[in-house]
């Protein structure tokens, strides 16, 4: 049996005709560029996520760009961070023209270490850009405290985690503003590019949509240096279809998490991901952390089982960002993570026969 590591096309099919009809009136009005069908959206996300605003943007890097200019981070300030994350969450930094600064992460979750955070802080620290990695949200209950401290903007790197909780507060509605990503491959996917931006703050959610659209509050009047930056009306349609089934979506991936643990708990040869206490994991992907990392995803591959490497090399050792003056050494536990973390098939339609599939083959292997 195959074993996709992901299939979106099983979670399109179950809602064919409410997508058809959605695009097919989308199509008929003619409004293709934000309009109606991205204002409905983006109240609904709001709603969803427990904020007062939500912004739609053209992805989720732009979502991160966007949030840390609207916060007022620009040149000569520095963005504390994590560098065991996807490139974005660093691009959108430089875009500013901040410089990212890595603190470790924490090993069980593979977030950001918050009790290594204000070691990192200086006068040109601006904000902390937190990432919830693989589905489960930081620490804020001691990141929080931190930023309140210093005075710092707290912007949310969310894109793996829409419907994550912590403390009963949704993921991208604890700090100064929250980004999303609606890449297909994410909990709540479009057909395409796709991101949002999520604040209680007017003002901030008012810059964000002049910034989107080329720093325009009325045509051809510029009040900002802007971007295009604009989510799609298309886009808008297909997650206006999907978001009120995503919750449904989340069950089946903590399902699909707790079958593996049940049955791979008593392999010693593997870490299987832990659910920090008080926080609800949305599986973004289920991560094992093994020291035969590369011989079981050749076993698995062998076997036509997806598995995949995120992230095989952690940001700070990149030629792109040798600038940035971390090397080798400076993060252990990111540099551990990096050599041993596997992600396995998490995606809510997988079936119980392909998830026995998974199981009796890691088990096989470390026989």
């Amino acid at each position: 049996m195959a074993v996709p590591f992901f299939d979106i096309t099983r979670q399109n099919q179950s809602v064919k005709n409410e997508l058809d009809q959605k695009i097919a009136e989308v199509v008929a009005s003619g409004r293709y560029i934000l309009g109606p069908t991205v204002a409905d959206f983006e109240q609904a996300a709001a709603g969803y996520c427990g904020t007062k605003h939500a912004v739609g943007v053209a992805s989720g890097t732009d979502a991160l760009h966007l949030a840390l200019r609207a916060c007022g981070i620009g040149p000569g300030d520095e963005v504390i961070t994590t560098a065991y994350t996807f490139v974005a969450t660093i691009e959108a930094i430089i875009y500013c023209g901040a410089k990212p600064v890595f603190v470790d992460i924490e090993p069980k979750s593979f977030n950001i270490d918050p009790f290594k955070i204000e070691a990192a802080i200086n006068k040109k620290t601006k904000a902390i850009l937190p990432v919830a990695l693989y589905g489960q949200a930081p620490d804020m209950q001691n990141i929080l405290p931190i930023c309140q401290k210093h005075g710092l903007k707290l912007v949310e790197d969310a894109c793996q985690a829409i419907g994550a909780e912590q403390g009963g507060v949704k993921s991208g509605a604890f700090g100064n503003a929250g980004a999303f990503s609606f890449f297909p491959t994410k909990n709540l996917g479009c057909f395409g590019d796709g991101g949002l931006v999520t604040t209680n703050d007017g003002r901030l959610a008012d810059e964000i949509k002049v910034l989107r659209g080329h720093g325009s509050r009325k045509a051809y009047l510029y009040d900002l240096i802007g971007y295009n930056s604009r989510l799609d009306a298309l886009q808008a349609a297909i997650l206006q279809v999907k978001l009120p089934k995503l919750d449904a979506f989340s069950r089946n991936r903590r399902k699909n998490a707790g079958f593996y643990a049940q049955n791979l708990k008593d392999l010693t040869q593997i870490t299987l991901p832990a659910e920090t206490s008080g926080c609800k994991h949305v599986y973004n992907q289920f991560t094992i952390r093994t020291k035969d990392r590369d011989k079981l995803r050749e076993h698995l591959q062998s076997k036509n089982i997806g598995a995949m490497i995120y992230y095989p090399v952690a940001l700070h050792l990149h030629k792109a960002y040798e600038h940035l003056g971390f090397k080798m050494g400076d993060l252990p536990e990111t540099e551990k993570a990096q050599t041993e973390v596997l992600s396995l098939p998490i995606f809510p339609e997988l079936t119980e026969a392909e998830l026995n599939e998974v199981a009796a083959a890691i088990k096989e292997f470390f026989s």
